[in-house]
């Protein structure tokens, strides 16, 4: 399953020109993990990803996720990327699809919040079935996350809101008061500057 389902992924690269990762398969943790990437492309957004069935199921962000339960946040689907893409961060080359730069701007492990006679929802059922929600433990977000998919066919489109729990809080803007990356500390213009030097 794995395999096939990044076959885009890996159509969309050359992999002699990014540093981008191809893959290969390997289970990270005991617990599944996500990664939020802020990506500075042609338009700057975050990458929403959730480690499922050994890949990461993808959602471009173009406002970043909130801590506000109020807002809803659009979330595009995008292809699936390998697991070892929770670790990459730098830059891809501007004549490479998703030229730019990339960081990893939190992530950490989440859990399926989703039951069904108090077992866990399969995460792909979760996803066939429009509606995901889980608990992240980053290191910036925390809480629980629902992504909901509205509208059908050409019109599908998906969105994140952070539910109201414990760590909601609407005062709080974190895409603008931690633009760091968790990994490295850098902002996207020390990545630019270093990974291009």
């Amino acid at each position: 399953m794995a395999r096939d389902s990044l076959t885009q992924y890996r159509e969309k690269r050359d992999f002699g020109k990014t540093p981008e990762p191809s893959g290969t398969f390997t289970k990270k943790s005991k617990e599944p993990v996500f990664v939020i990437h802020k990506h500075d492309a042609s338009r700057l957004h975050y990458d929403f990803r959730l480690e499922v069935d050994g890949v990461l199921k993808s959602w471009a962000v173009p406002k970043g996720p909130s801590t506000d339960p109020r807002e809803k946040r659009l979330a595009v689907p995008t292809e699936d990327h390998p697991l070892e893409y929770a670790d990459f961060e730098g830059v891809i080359p501007e004549d490479e699809y998703g030229g730019g730069t990339v960081m990893i701007w939190d992530r950490g492990t989440y859990e399926n919040l989703r039951k069904e006679d108090d077992e866990p929802v399969p995460m792909q059922k979760c996803l066939d079935d429009g509606h995901v929600t889980v608990r992240l433990k980053g290191e910036k977000l925390s809480g629980g996350y629902s992504l909901i998919r509205t509208g059908k066919g050409k019109n599908t489109r998906w969105l994140l809101v952070k539910m109201d729990d414990d760590e909601a809080d609407a005062r709080r803007n974190p895409v603008s008061t931690q633009p760091e990356s968790v990994l490295t500390t850098r902002t996207l213009e020390e990545i630019a500057e270093e990974e291009t030097a």
